[in-house]
């Protein structure tokens, strides 16, 4: 039997692991490109896929000066982008298959 570890961090770890403060936690929380466990701040929880979204939510915003609200749009377009390449990829193995046969 397997086991998966989920890592869980409380504000105060996140903010510290994400070299976020507070405030901008709270702002990707208010503009959903965060979904943390709990209903206020000093009770939410994160998991370490959030840890990583957040560091790619800031580099965004860092790197290309986008609002909150273009940061939402270009991870939502860079998933769209990633699911779109996933499903090519599988088009093409499969065509690659009856073109052989």
């Amino acid at each position: 039997m397997s086991s998966t570890l989920i890592v869980q961090l409380d504000m105060t770890e996140f903010c510290k692991a994400a070299d976020l403060s507070d405030a901008w936690v709270i702002e990707i929380v208010d503009h959903g490109i965060l979904e943390p466990q709990g209903t206020q701040p000093r009770e939410w929880r994160f998991t370490d896929y959030e840890l990583a979204l957040a560091k790619r939510a800031a580099r965004l915003r860092r790197d290309l000066e986008l609002e909150w609200e273009g940061v939402a749009l270009a991870l939502d377009l860079l998933d769209e982008v990633k699911e779109l390449r996933a499903e090519n990829r599988m088009l093409r193995q499969r065509l690659a298959r009856l073109v052989v046969e």
